[in-house]
This record gives structure tokens, C-alpha cells and sequence, in this order.
């Protein structure tokens, strides 16, 4: 009896560790979308971008800028008026995952000093890594979602029932 219920007890271990591991692979996913394209390949997870070149701080997921003004933390959905001509392509970005990274600008901008004027990452934008194109502001965004269809019609490319030459289109094997 103790055998019977160490093997149900592994089973159903295994089982739920690949849920799991599938719910994690998800939620890492879920932020490649939201991220910018004009944020820096590599992070499958970001919550804020810091700007050294400007200090000024982008946060992921309300897709807010944060900047100084006037000595107050203020947000916008665009950066203000006097960086209109900065290039957030080509520009570095820092990645920092903290909450409300602005209430400790003084550490990050010491920090983060040495990359001011640095040009050495490449955006999403110019990504080749498939991973990126589930963004929808990604160049290939569309061709993606025009291959996952074809491949999850086609069960991924394998050649299941109907068409087989081997089947007869009823399921059942060959008629003999």
C-alpha cells in the first residue's frame, strides 16, 4: 500500500512541476510585449528603464516618463518638451527593477553616471530574436503572428489526420 502511494505522490509531483514551469515561461512573455521597442534587447523582464543621458526614468508597465521638475517627480506619457530630439533608440538604458525607482534618484544617477553618452545596445526594434516578436510594436510582429497561425493550424507542422497517406482520413488506419 505504501508503494501505491509514493508513486501516486511522484506523479503527481511531476505533473504539477511542468505547470509550473509553463506559468513562469508565461509571465516572462508577458513583459517582452509591453516592453518598448525602443528598450534594449536582452531582458525578458523590466519594470523601469533608467536614462542617465537626461535622468529621466520610464516605467514598463504604465508606459509613464518620470522626470524632475522643479525638484518634484512628475510623470507624463511623453517625454517633455525639452527632449523632444533625444534619440531613445540609441541612447543606453538601465534596467531597474525596483518600485519607484525616481524616490532614489540620487543613488542611480551615481550609479549609473559612467553611462551617460554611451551608444552600446541595441534596441527591439532591430532585435532578430523571434522572443521579441510577439511585441506588437515590433517590425516582424506581423509576419509572427501570421506564422503562429499557420503553425497552430498546422499542429506545428506535423501531419495529423486528414492528408496522411498512410491514413484514410476517418481515423481508423488503413482499410485492408
Amino acid at each position: 500500500m505504501r508503494y501505491i502511494f509514493v508513486i501516486v505522490a511522484a506523479l503527481m509531483l511531476w505533473g504539477t512541476s511542468g505547470t509550473l514551469h509553463a506559468q513562469i515561461h508565461i509571465n516572462a512573455n508577458l513583459n517582452l510585449g509591453a516592453q518598448p521597442i525602443w528598450g534594449p534587447e536582452g531582458y525578458d523582464h523590466a519594470e523601469n528603464y533608467y536614462l542617465p543621458d537626461i535622468d529621466v526614468y520610464y516605467n514598463v508597465p504604465t508606459h509613464r516618463y518620470y522626470y524632475n521638475e522643479n525638484g518634484r517627480w512628475i510623470y507624463g506619457s511623453n517625454l517633455p518638451a525639452r527632449y523632444r530630439n533625444y534619440d531613445l533608440y540609441n541612447s543606453h538604458k538601465v534596467v531597474i527593477n525596483d518600485r519607484n525607482p525616481w524616490k532614489n534618484s540620487d543613488r542611480y544617477r551615481t550609479q549609473y553616471a559612467s553611462f551617460k553618452g554611451q551608444h552600446d545596445q541595441h534596441p527591439i526594434r532591430d532585435s532578430h530574436d523571434s522572443k521579441y516578436f510577439v511585441n506588437k510594436n515590433h517590425p516582424q510582429h506581423n509576419a509572427w503572428v501570421q506564422q503562429q497561425k499557420h503553425d497552430n493550424g498546422n499542429h506545428n507542422g506535423q501531419n495529423k489526420g486528414n492528408g496522411n497517406k498512410d491514413n484514410n482520413g476517418n481515423g481508423k488506419g488503413k482499410d485492408k
